[in-house]
């Protein structure tokens, strides 16, 4: 079977997402195990310029949905990026999850040369090839969120290992 543009976009922001829901599952665990509210976990950030963990979980949604969408040539659903509580951001991550499925691979597949204009920061955008979109920005962009929701939980002592970013609810 030939790797195309929606067998390739749809799988891996799926994985990603469930895998996401996966290290939220266990830091809900974690914070009830050691009786505090997860929502704590939601202001924690490296830096004090980096945007905080409901931040990285809000864009790890929207790289999936919004580039499936651009790649798919249709509008995304909007979501009005209000949330404030761990449960509400274990939702986003399902109601994305959701809109993905409704997705086809053949609404994707064909438009590697299609031109998509995103935007880039507040006040720009760029345009790229579907292929170079996928492959350049919007896997990069996905897994970048991921990882540093990933690595926010992690720092706080919630018992994450690599398997749990990799397999999700497979993980060993």
């Amino acid at each position: 079977m030939s790797i195309t543009l929606g067998s390739t976009a749809l799988p891996v922001f799926t994985t990603a997402l469930t895998n996401l829901g996966h290290l939220l599952d266990k830091a809900q665990a974690h914070a009830e195990a050691r009786k505090f509210s997860p929502d704590v976990f939601c202001a924690m950030r490296f830096a004090p310029d980096m945007l905080p963990f409901t931040a990285q979980i809000r864009i790890a949604c929207d790289a999936a949905k919004n580039g499936s969408a651009r790649l798919a040539g249709i509008e995304a659903p909007k979501f009005e990026d209000n949330e404030t509580t761990f449960a509400e951001l274990r939702e986003r991550v399902s109601k994305t999850l959701a809109w993905l499925a409704t997705l086809q691979p053949a609404q994707i597949d064909g438009r590697e040369a299609a031109e998509i204009t995103f935007p880039v920061g507040r006040d720009a955008t760029r345009t790229l090839s579907g292929q170079a979109y996928l492959l350049h920005w919007a896997i990069p962009n996905i897994f970048f969120h991921v990882t540093t929701a990933y690595d926010l939980l992690r720092q706080a002592g919630v018992p994450l290992g690599k398997a749990d970013y990799l397999a999700g609810p497979n993980a060993g």
